[in-house]
């Protein structure tokens, strides 16, 4: 349900909204659609409904109903007021029609696009415009310019309203413009309006005496950071003090420079997560802050929140929890290749520095060793190596490397991991705070992954619920030297971790209580929660209120927002794979059927050491089974859907 579906439904008040969300509210309070409750928030009248319209093949729309006592609501074509498939619209309920209910469009609240993307499509004689995201033929007007001198695969930017050409983006043969189209296929953002960044050139460099003084001062405690070796923005720093055993998580303390409401939160609200694409990312906050005065860099005092947490030294399990603002100066800045080296052959090095912060980093990498053993005892730990791609200047693929878990990581991961079921412990659940929740899967999907596991002699009969289903399906897939693939198969039947404000717990870690608090350079969802902590640690109430009456509609916005960054950063990989495979076509190559649908359709995942690691390739399935490995021929690859189709040669 979209953020402002939640509001209208909830109850809000006019200054909980945004800006460009207000002349909305006063539009529908003039109107009598909104009315005010006993409570004093503003809801929509009972005859009225916001949600997200679903157009059929036949022209019909439909709004789904938000609560068990409604009905969907069927749109006639003439009632749907110009709203198209996927746009947020308000409807009125129609009481006379007989029928099932039904309703027409008043307004549109939020179109689902404001532009789309074409490129001009040859076939024949005939040129036509083609939507990059739908793959379907458009309407494009065209003012001055005719299609005839235009080159084939000219990218434009079409207006949604008046179907004109906004701009000429590019060509479809030029590989940079992979990066503008992933960008805005998913709605994501580049560069920063001129108010946010003049906001943030005011923001002070340093930090001052007058700020230190307000705060738990703690540089002299040996922190350090461990982050990748290209990391340019660093969220968190740890120290642990061996004599108490207490582990200290510094964390960028980003709510301090933006305040609720400045430009700068208005725009990173917008964005939700930084955008990561192979050469370049794409932050949520302006660099000045995000890679400046945010940043725990090394040998600078910087502004952090920090969790600090005591650990029983027998049984690791946190005797004391407490957060608090405070001012760290990072001793050291490692990066993962080191620590691993040191971590498999000792420090050769003579930094008095970086001994000193081993002394104690060191042994706490046998406790995240010990953590991470007794976690997978309750959560599970599947095999999901990421894909990295290389380009050249001219943004072209010219290399790929997996990246796996490796100790460092899993030091760093498994003390952050503390902090953040530390932070969601504090609150009880019931709508009162940012939750990271993974529901559990239903095990009618298990049991249909069971089913197609079969076809490779994958059997598992005794088992009562779904963790002991995964847990024996994982363990028949080690013995049979597939876990990889399987594990890949597991994780597309589990449902998607998202954020609530309501806690069910997450599944895939074992957790009762989790959110995200380790990351609020890079995710707005850690914002809120550091917002929210602050707010409770101050007794703030009148904050509380607002951030409360706010939880859902926000949850409901960064979990959408958060699907829409991975989109685009999967769709730009896609993308250069397209245009690899483009290039050798013809060519024979090793695969793996990864996938087999219901259709004969089937994705290989080309393993040949000459090919980049992670191509899918569609093919008919014909005699295939799952798992199998095959040679396969590359035909075809349409840049534009940044899909590739192959032929099956011979199984090997």
């Amino acid at each position: 349900m979209s953020a402002i579906t939640l509001r209208f439904r909830k109850g809000c008040l006019r200054e909980d909204l945004d800006a460009h969300e207000r002349p909305l509210f006063d539009r529908l309070l003039a109107e009598n659609i909104l009315q005010k409750g006993n409570d004093g928030l503003y809801r929509l009248a009972s005859l009225y409904r916001i949600g997200r319209l679903s157009i059929n093949q036949e022209g019909f729309g439909f709004v789904e109903a938000q609560e068990a006592t409604q009905q969907d609501l069927l749109i006639r074509p003439s009632d749907l007021n110009g709203a198209k498939h996927g746009d947020i619209v308000l409807v009125k309920r129609i009481i006379a029609r007989r029928g099932r209910a039904s309703a027409k469009v008043i307004e549109i609240v939020e179109r689902a696009r404001l532009f789309l993307l074409a490129y001009l499509h040859k076939e024949a004689k005939e040129s036509y415009w083609i939507d990059l995201k739908t793959a379907r033929p458009v309407t494009v007007k065209m003012q001055q310019t005719s299609p005839s001198i235009l080159e084939v695969g000219t990218v434009v930017k079409v207006d949604i309203e008046t179907d004109e050409i906004e701009e000429i983006v590019g060509n479809l043969n030029d590989p940079k413009i992979d990066e503008t189209i992933s960008l805005a296929l998913y709605k994501r953002r580049d560069a920063f309006p001129p108010s946010c960044i003049e906001e943030a050139k005011g923001i002070n460099t340093e930090v001052s005496d007058a700020q230190i003084a307000k705060r738990r001062d703690l540089r002299a405690l040996d922190f350090c950071t461990i982050d990748p070796v290209s990391a340019k923005d660093f969220d968190d720093a740890i120290y642990f003090d061996l004599k108490t055993h207490t582990l200290y998580v510094a964390i960028a303390d980003v709510s301090h420079y933006v305040p609720y409401f400045s430009e700068i939160d208005k725009e990173a609200k917008l964005r939700g997560f930084t955008t990561y694409l192979p050469h370049k990312a794409f932050p949520m906050l302006p660099r000045v802050l995000s890679e400046g005065i945010c940043s725990l860099k090394p040998r600078v005092d910087r502004l952090a929140f920090v969790a600090e947490i005591r650990l029983d030294p027998d049984t690791l399990q946190p005797l004391e929890e407490r957060f608090y603002e405070a001012v760290i100066h990072s001793k050291h800045r490692f990066n993962y290749d080191e620590v691993d080296a040191i971590l498999a052959e000792g420090y050769k090095g003579n930094n008095e520095e970086v001994r000193r912060i081993l002394a104690w980093l060191l042994p706490l990498q046998k406790i995240t060793q010990r953590l991470r053993k007794a976690r997978l005892q309750h959560g599970f730990d599947f095999r999901n190596d990421e894909t990295r791609i290389v380009l050249d200047a001219a943004h072209r693929l010219v290399d790929t490397r997996i990246e796996t878990g490796t100790p460092s990581h899993s030091l760093i991961e498994e003390c952050m991991l503390l902090a953040n079921q530390a932070a969601a412990k504090r609150f009880s659940g019931e709508g009162d705070a940012i939750f990271r929740i993974h529901e559990a899967p239903e095990i009618s999907k298990l049991e249909s992954l069971l089913s197609e596991l079969a076809t490779v002699g994958l059997y598992v009969d005794d088992y009562e619920s779904a963790e002991e289903l995964i847990c024996a399906i994982q363990k028949q897939a080690r013995a049979m030297g597939i876990e990889k693939e399987v594990d890949a198969h597991i994780i597309k039947s589990l449902k998607q971790a998202s954020y609530s404000a309501y806690n069910v717990g997450h599944f895939g870690l074992g957790f009762s209580h989790y959110s995200h608090f380790t990351s609020p350079i890079r995710r707005y969802s850690d914002l809120i929660l550091h917002r929210l902590i602050k707010a409770q640690l101050r007794k703030d109430d009148e904050e509380l209120r607002y951030l409360l009456r706010n939880m859902e509609p926000l949850c409901a916005q960064v979990s959408t927002l958060e699907r829409e960054a991975t989109k685009a950063e999967w769709d730009f990989r896609d993308r250069k794979f397209a245009r690899w495979a483009a290039e050798h076509l013809g060519e024979i190559f090793t695969a793996e059927i990864s996938e087999i649908d219901e259709e004969g359709k089937a994705s290989a995942v080309l393993t040949d050491d000459n090919a980049p690691s992670g191509v899918v390739v569609q093919l008919k399935a014909d005699i295939l089974l799952l798992f199998d490995t095959i040679k396969i021929r590359l035909s075809a690859s349409d840049i534009a859907t940044a899909t590739i189709t192959g032929e099956f040669v011979e199984k090997t």
